[in-house]
């Protein structure tokens, strides 16, 4: 299948879309809201992928060998979800999230259950970096980068990789350790984040890099 006009790697570099970002050298590892309500084929927001569990929770060992950062997102709103403003009122499948809700929803799987020096934090809008304190987090622990994972392609993971570039944190997205609902989505999403704002790394490579920074 030939390429769409623009979208070709020639194409992009004719039109100033050619330059690259150095590989962060201490990079936190970012798994964003990968919770059951992503990996339940019965829950609205199923992304659709069950082999990104075992690839993600690779990429943690990974990290925590080599002495790096790793941090967990969660979502969570109060009962009524007013906290959530209006992204919690233009997707009502986030009521997942409420309190009261079943907690198996946004509980992770055990594979990727926290581990003790781990770093967890809650969150009510798609960037894992609006309205919290993960950028002077990450700043105190010395990060120049993220690797970010999980879910969804096109919704928290594209806004938490956008913010990081804009906090000033090299973005590295794993391609294959991300998901969406929605496979054409997740194609063009990554293809932009490629374009114009992260680096891409299939999990693959991402683990043999981080396994290099020990």
């Amino acid at each position: 299948m030939s390429a769409s006009p623009g979208n070709a790697p020639a194409d992009r570099a004719r039109a100033g879309f050619s330059g690259r970002l150095e590989p962060p050298r201490r990079p936190a590892l970012l798994v964003v809201d990968l919770v059951n309500a992503y990996l339940d084929p019965e829950s609205p927001l199923y992304a659709g992928d069950g082999g990104i569990v075992d690839r993600v929770a690779d990429l943690a060992e990974a990290a925590r060998s080599a002495g790096l950062p790793v941090v967990f997102t969660y979502v969570g709103y109060r009962r009524d979800g007013r906290d959530g403003g209006l992204f919690h009122r233009r997707v009502p499948a986030l009521a997942l999230f409420t309190e009261g809700a079943d907690p198996r929803h946004g509980a992770p799987p055990e594979p990727l259950r926290p581990r003790p020096g781990d770093i967890t934090l809650t969150k009510q809008y798609p960037s894992a970096f609006f309205g919290t304190a993960l950028a002077s987090t990450l700043r105190t622990l010395g990060a120049d980068g993220t690797v970010v994972t999980g879910t969804s392609t096109s919704g928290c993971v594209r806004a938490t990789a956008v913010d990081a570039l804009c906090h000033g944190f090299a973005p590295v997205v794993v391609t294959d350790a991300v998901a969406d609902r929605d496979r054409h989505a997740h194609r063009a999403n990554l293809r932009d984040l490629e374009t114009k704002y992260a680096e891409t790394l299939t999990a693959d490579r991402a683990r043999a890099w981080l396994e290099g920074l020990r």
